[in-house]
């Protein structure tokens, strides 16, 4: 094996040891919060706040140290994409991540995170609305999954029961309309801007937003054992900076389309946490009803010719 193979090879272990931490950190996250919201009493509004704030910054500050550090200035110079960024960080990015943590915070992370991952299906329906696509029988079958998967996992195969409240499912839905919000409408930063660059202004510009309705400095501080600040920091730095970070560095060894079936791994570790760690109940048919959106996403990803990324995890 030649010296320019075995270089090629290590990348790509690289890549696949990045993707995969990522995807499972992003999913672990997940959980973690339901844990603060329905074991600590910690407030979704106070928890999304921090959130964005701080790995906002952490993503910065990544950029900071790489090639195109100017561009984190940059992006605020011409008033064109600074708009653009303002109105991505708020009907976007924190659009995407309250929902998110909404559903978790009424249901549980398992069924939030497969919710949001309908997503897809949201876009190819809006495309076909707008008749940038047609109708064809590859989305027929996607589509098909969507709905199949989306009645086992939230009835377990039961018309009359819900598996989680009805607003945690409401939540869900929003966070995959804001999914796929933000995927699209970032196609047109992600071709002038480093993606670290984008998420991690929209993440602050999310995060101040929200500090006028609940301030981050505004908390019980004391109130918490010491243990819960250490799942907060987790959530903070691996779920979400650690894993976008991850995400994005794995791109450079591994194709688009990999990187993103890989990243699949997201909604079984939230599934697999959900269940084995908190404990939470999950029927046959919900098993069932997670193959199928999970089989969704990767059929969707293998469609497609042509992958934008790296945005498509935005919890």
């Amino acid at each position: 094996m030649s010296k320019k193979s075995v270089v090629h090879l290590n990348s790509r272990k690289k890549g696949l040891f990045l993707v995969l931490t990522g995807a499972i950190c992003w999913g672990v996250g997940g959980t973690v919060s339901q844990k603060l919201f329905q074991h600590y009493g910690i407030e979704v509004n106070w928890f999304v706040t921090v959130r964005l704030l701080i790995a906002g910054l952490l993503l910065l500050t990544v950029q900071y140290f790489r090639p195109k550090r100017s561009q984190i200035l940059d992006i605020w110079r011409n008033k064109a994409t600074a708009f653009q960024l303002i109105i991505f960080g708020l009907f976007g990015m924190l659009a995407v991540q309250y929902t998110y943590m909404a559903s978790i915070q009424h249901g549980n992370s398992a069924v939030a995170t497969l919710l949001q991952y309908l997503s897809p299906v949201m876009i190819m329906l809006y495309l076909i609305w707008r008749k940038q696509a047609v109708l064809g029988s590859k989305d027929l079958i996607s589509i098909s999954l969507a709905l199949g998967g989306c009645y086992l996992l939230l009835t377990n195969g039961s018309i009359s029961q819900l598996s989680v409240p009805f607003i945690a499912i409401i939540w869900g839905l929003l966070s995959g309309v804001s999914a796929a919000f933000y995927t699209l409408y970032a196609a047109k930063l992600i071709r002038q801007f480093d993606s670290l660059v984008i998420v991690g202004w929209a993440m602050i510009i999310g995060g101040t937003a929200l500090s006028f309705i609940h301030p981050p400095w505004k908390f019980e501080f004391t109130s918490v054992p010491l243990e819960a600040y250490g799942y907060l920091i987790f959530t903070i730095v691996f779920g979400t900076m650690i894993a976008f970070w991850f995400y994005v560095e794995s791109l450079q060894s591994l194709s688009a389309k990999e990187t993103s079936l890989l990243g699949s791994a997201e909604p079984l570790a939230a599934v697999a946490t959900t269940v084995i760690w908190l404990q939470e109940p999950f029927g046959l048919f919900q098993w069932l009803g997670t193959a199928c959106i999970v089989t969704l996403v990767i059929l969707m990803q293998m469609y497609k010719e042509k992958q934008e990324a790296p945005l498509d995890h935005p919890a």
